[in-house]
């Protein structure tokens, strides 16, 4: 089972914030089990924090904006791809100003850093969001699409298009998130000549230089007025005679498509899990990231817990013979089939419900449903059977349940259905005493929940 990650110490980078020109102190800070990424505001009174999550994005112009308590932070996207692609669920980030420092445009220096400190492997589960049906967000007016479909892994293909002779149409391809730190994280933020005075009138990119942006010049203009644009960006005057990339060499040929891929991991983590899906990104930019993220949150939010993939086709972890040795249960209330996970602090289990079940010869003769109680029972059984299967000698234990609460049945079970079972450990095992959570599936639907406390007693 993959166990959530940390950083391993704490480091510290410093530059230009490309919006304010301000120099930029940023700290990144290990954090514990299912923190999360936080911002910390260290120049403000009170020290704000701000949860680094899709719902708290408020702006998306030239980079990804979250806000809490009308306290903000921008620039945010390149650190939490770099954060997001080590595998780091956790970290505290204090930052003396509104904004991440630009640095080189890339994600690269966070890589580096990343490396240097290390990362800490925790406690806790790593809880992924599994994409197991494709979703879609549209921009009819640019043309503008990301999709999700179900993968085994985390991979991203993105295609870029602009009215452009220099820039007209690039793509890149992330198949593991392996690949981040060597074939990604160096690629820079691009920007065309003809934008650069429309951003310095709205005051977009004071801190901006040919450090930290690929400048592409796809559009002729007399050398005079590129002479006044670049006095006004503070930086050195060129000669340009020929449409091109003005601050050559690139890192590689697709470098502006590669630095789109890293805006669509950085504003993807924000969804506050590690996904395992397929984003094919089309014409992609920060606003349309977000739709997508916010779609996410949205059903992550409304289904509190995902339900387990279940493959019939895989040989079981317990198989009723199994399940007989541990369980003191016997026909007709054995209500386990299988276990199909288990690890330290959680387990799922499977039962197939046919017509056959003996409960629907009177529960109810004319529309046969599952007793409610019954499924309060199968969570029951293999909540044992996750205490039972940890103990040393687990024949000369049994459980018994002290304790049920938070009981809700959200829909029928009726035969032919199959149950997938959820339980996980709410608080470790104290003094003989266990408290669970349950949840049955069947299906993509949530079909009851309950919380339980089970007393372990050593039999006589």
């Amino acid at each position: 089972m993959l166990k959530q990650n940390t950083l391993a110490g704490s480091f510290s980078l410093q530059g230009k914030g490309l919006h304010t020109g301000l120099d930029i102190h940023i700290t990144f800070h290990p954090a514990p089990d299912n923190h999360g990424y936080k911002i910390k505001r260290i120049d403000l009174d009170g020290q704000p924090v701000i949860e680094a999550l899709a719902e708290h994005v408020i702006q998306t112009q030239r980079g990804t904006v979250v806000s809490r308590n009308d306290v903000q932070i921008s620039t945010i996207e390149h650190a939490m791809a770099a954060l997001y692609a080590a595998g780091i669920d956790n970290c505290l980030i204090e930052v003396d100003a509104p904004e991440f420092p630009i640095l080189d445009g890339s994600s690269r220096f966070y890589v580096e850093e990343i490396q240097k400190a290390g990362i800490a492997e925790q406690n806790a589960p790593k809880d992924f969001y599994i994409v197991k049906h494709k979703m879609e967000v549209k921009d009819e007016e640019t043309g503008a699409s990301l999709i999700i479909l179900p993968d085994d892994k985390f991979c991203i293909n993105v295609l870029i298009s602009f009215d452009s002779p220099v820039l007209s149409n690039q793509f890149a391809t992330l198949n593991d998130l392996s690949e981040f730190p060597t074939e990604i994280a160096a690629s820079r933020t691009f920007v065309f000549v003809r934008e650069v005075e429309m951003l310095l009138k709205n005051g977009l990119i004071k801190g901006g230089d040919l450090d930290n942006a690929i400048v592409i010049y796809d559009q002729e203009m007399p050398q005079e007025a590129l002479r006044n644009l670049a006095e006004k960006v503070n930086i050195p005057y060129k000669d340009i005679r020929s449409l091109g990339y003005i601050n050559t060499p690139l890192v590689s040929d697709n470098e502006p498509a590669r630095h789109k891929l890293i805006d669509v991991i950085g504003d993807i983590a924000l969804i506050g899990k590690p996904i395992r899906g397929r984003i094919i990104a089309t014409r992609p930019g920060h606003k349309i990231n977000n739709q997508l993220a916010r779609m996410i949150r949205k059903d992550i939010k409304q289904n509190e817990i995902q339900v387990p993939i279940y493959d019939p086709s895989v040989v079981p972890l317990m198989d009723v013979n199994r399940i007989k040795e541990l369980l003191p249960h016997r026909y007709p209330f054995l209500l386990v089939d299988k276990i199909i996970e288990i690890s330290g602090n959680y387990i799922v289990g499977i039962k197939n419900i046919t017509v056959n079940e003996p409960f629907f010869q009177g529960h109810f003769p004319q529309e046969p449903v599952m007793p409610g109680v019954l499924l309060v029972e199968a969570m029951a059984q293999t909540g044992g059977l996750l205490v039972l299967n940890s103990a040393d000698e687990p024949k000369r234990y049994s459980t018994y349940f002290m304790k049920i609460d938070q009981v809700k049945f959200r829909q029928k079970v009726l035969p032919g259905d199959t149950l997938i079972l959820r339980l996980e450990m709410i608080t470790p095992i104290r003094r003989g005493i266990s408290t669970m959570k349950g949840y049955v599936f069947v299906g993509e639907k949530l079909v009851c929940e309950a919380e339980f406390m089970a007393q372990i007693i050593k039999n006589k």
